[in-house]
């Protein structure tokens, strides 16, 4: 048996699939419940006020179903098919309309006990460590977009390799579905996978034949996948999407002040899809981010995540990974309903892993810090962050 490489998607886009010899279909239903399917079995001739003329303008647009059209914003439909962009935007609500109606949207207004049914019942795929899952509440959360920003060697890429094994695994340790890797930075490596799924007793080709990595090479290459992304999360039964990183491209293609604006304003855009991409297909969105350095900190740790705020207010929880001798420290920086505290773990040939000999500093998983602004220092000499250390991360990032 050996791994061959093979193009599963028309240029330009040139996401690469790693199988064995024989292969399948690439081509698989969202989901198997019959719900879901006749949702994807809509056509966009089913919505009202769209006609032949109007579907075929979409899809030459690359909007092949309702799903994909809901997802789609006002200004870029109507950019791509010369439509006003009210015109666009009553196409968009009709879209979400009919998928409202057919259970598969929320209610425009839902009571607080509604939504909190619908919360218990939101899936978490693990992150590899139980206690690093016990410190984000059961794991990696789907219908959102998870932030992890941290030196080079903190364990970002080792994460989402884990997280792509575990994802495979059916609920309540995965979310039994493919993975999509968006990889700007060279660092997925199928050597990896293959050791963590054998060191987890799992089948590795089995584990790789569901992974499909886009290899992108510029920020508009970038922009393209994520706003063609629902095509594959459709075509590829994807329940977790990795972007690593988010920023690396536009960091180093938009240099000096003269293009921060521009730079903000299109990773604002990429953002806000992966935030209702996200939220309509119900995925777990991973995104890896760089950091950068305040040298006027003279109290506490110097290091910021990179992108500003507009990565900062999209990304529903962000997660600051840092080194710890030969051990790793996850620490919640932001999340709308996780206590802020932190936890260590290590990376093994199973990847993301709990410690050994369960020794640890800082606090131990579940336990929280304070959100206060006094400053308390831990085992391994470094300052709690707090709330007003992260909103003072400068929209700059030269």
């Amino acid at each position: 048996m050996y791994l061959r490489w093979y193009w599963t998607l028309s240029l330009p886009l040139p996401m690469v699939r790693y199988t064995l010899s024989s292969h399948r279909p690439a081509t698989l239903p969202m989901s198997t419940t019959i719900e879901k399917r006749s949702i994807l079995d809509l056509e966009l001739e089913d919505l009202e006020g769209v006609g032949p003329a109007r579907a075929k303008k979409m899809r030459e647009a690359g909007i092949g179903s309702v799903i994909q059209l809901a997802t789609t914003s006002a200004e870029e439909l109507a950019i791509e098919t010369g439509w006003d962009k009210d015109a666009a935007a009553s196409v968009i609500m009709s879209a979400q309309k009919l998928l409202r109606e057919s259970n598969f949207l929320d209610k425009e207004f839902m009571t607080g006990d509604q939504v909190l049914e619908k919360r218990r019942a939101i899936r978490r795929c693990s992150t590899g460590s139980s206690k690093l899952d016990e410190l984000l509440l059961g794991g990696i959360e789907t219908h959102a977009i998870t932030e992890f920003f941290g030196e080079f060697g903190s364990g970002k890429s080792q994460l989402c390799h884990t997280l792509c094994v575990m994802a495979r695994q059916p609920a309540p340790t995965g979310l039994d579905g493919d993975s999509i890797w968006i990889d700007t930075e060279g660092t997925f490596r199928p050597e990896r996978i293959d050791q963590i799924a054998r060191a987890r007793g799992l089948d590795p080709d089995d584990v790789l034949r569901h992974i499909h990595v886009a290899k992108v090479h510029n920020s508009s290459h970038l922009e393209l996948i994520v706003k063609e992304l629902g095509k594959y999360i459709e075509q590829f039964n994807a329940k977790l999407v990795v972007v690593d990183s988010v920023i690396s491209l536009h960091r180093a293609e938009f240099a000096g002040r003269g293009t921060l604006a521009d730079r903000q304003q299109r990773l604002n855009q990429l953002m806000h899809k992966l935030t209702r991409i996200s939220e309509v297909y119900g995925i777990a969105t991973i995104i890896t981010n760089q950091v950068q350095s305040t040298p006027d900190t003279f109290f506490g740790d110097p290091t910021r995540p990179a992108g500003g705020n507009v990565i900062g207010h999209a990304s529903t929880y962000r997660i600051y990974l840092r080194k710890a001798g030969s051990d790793r420290v996850a620490k919640i920086i932001d999340s709308p309903y996780h206590a802020y505290g932190d936890v260590r773990f290590t990376v093994n040939e199973k990847g993301v892993d709990n410690i050994d000999d369960g020794s640890g500093s800082g606090a131990a998983a579940g336990k929280t810090t304070a959100r206060t602004k006094k400053k308390t220092s831990g085992k391994d000499g470094e300052a709690a962050a707090t709330e007003d250390d992260n909103d003072k991360t400068a929209e700059g990032d030269i």
